[in-house]
């Protein structure tokens, strides 16, 4: 008599899950909910790895990470950065050209007028300087305020801030990609957000770099955004969820849109997709 072969495992829906933090897996007070965090634990503990992907750098990432007790990679930085969570280090780290830099900003501010300023530096306790103007969002994120906008340019960055004083984010996205878009990379990460990146560097860049070290696929990969900094995430990934709060431009996109950040949008996807 032959022995009865085992069922095998159910297929996992999706190898890899890749969330956003601000405005989709972080609730308006930066915390995350409780139904959440159960839902992606379900989902890992059926077989699926969770990955962060975020415009914040590692220095504004790390408590995040800790409060999930998160010991993975995550991508930061807008892709500039791959971090190992449980080893507290940097696996890659890709820094903008600050000549490249200084000149998109002098095209761009011809075409604007002057803007505000800030930097994110590089390194895994790199700071953000904010120049005079600037308008950061109050609470937890370490920042340094300086006089001399020179400053911003006195060490190695992964990226730069914009601000106008009149221009919308998006108005202001496309001035500084019609002037400087053969010099850098622009994207809009948040409201208020206007970021200029190494030319090609996108999330999808740093994602793929992380996924292949999980053995994971973009035709294996589901992923969470809110905003345009989420359009090549999408277009990288199996399916794209975005935020019922997400901007018009990565809705338009979306394979599926879901409840807002504030309504657990994502533990509704992951609910349906690996039981509850």
């Amino acid at each position: 008599m032959t022995s009865p072969v085992p069922d095998a495992a159910p297929a996992v829906p999706y190898k890899l899950i890749a969330t956003d933090l601000d405005g989709t897996l972080l609730r308006h007070d930066g915390t995350i909910s409780e139904r959440s965090r159960a839902a992606l634990a379900t989902a890992t503990a059926a077989g699926a790895a969770h990955i962060v992907v975020t415009g914040r750098a590692v220095p504004w990432t790390r408590h995040i990470l800790d409060a999930l007790d998160y010991r993975g990679l995550a991508v930061c930085g807008q892709g500039s950065q791959v971090y190992h969570a449980g080893e507290q280090r940097l696996l890659t780290s890709v820094t903008l050209d600050r000549r490249l830099a200084e000149l998109a900003l002098a095209k761009i501010e011809a075409e604007t007028g002057p803007l505000r300023l800030a930097a994110s530096r590089d390194g895994l306790a790199g700071e953000v300087l904010v120049g005079p103007g600037y308008r950061i969002t109050e609470g937890p994120l370490p920042s340094v305020q300086i006089d001399d906008p020179a400053e911003l340019w006195s060490a190695p960055i992964n990226k730069v801030y914009l601000q106008h004083p009149t221009l919308h984010d998006d108005a202001l996205a496309q001035a500084a990609r019609a002037t400087a878009g053969d010099l850098v990379g622009v994207t809009v990460s948040g409201p208020g957000i206007v970021e200029l990146l190494p030319l090609g560097l996108t999330k999808a860049t740093g994602l793929s770099l992380a996924a292949r070290r999980l053995g994971a696929k973009g035709s294996e990969t589901l992923a969470f955004g809110d905003m345009p900094n989420d359009l090549p995430m999408f277009a990288w990934a199996a399916h794209g969820v975005a935020m019922a709060n997400a901007h018009d431009e990565l809705k338009a996109v979306a394979d599926e849109i879901t409840a807002s950040n504030e309504d657990d949008g994502i533990a509704v996807v992951l609910e349906r997709l690996y039981g509850r």
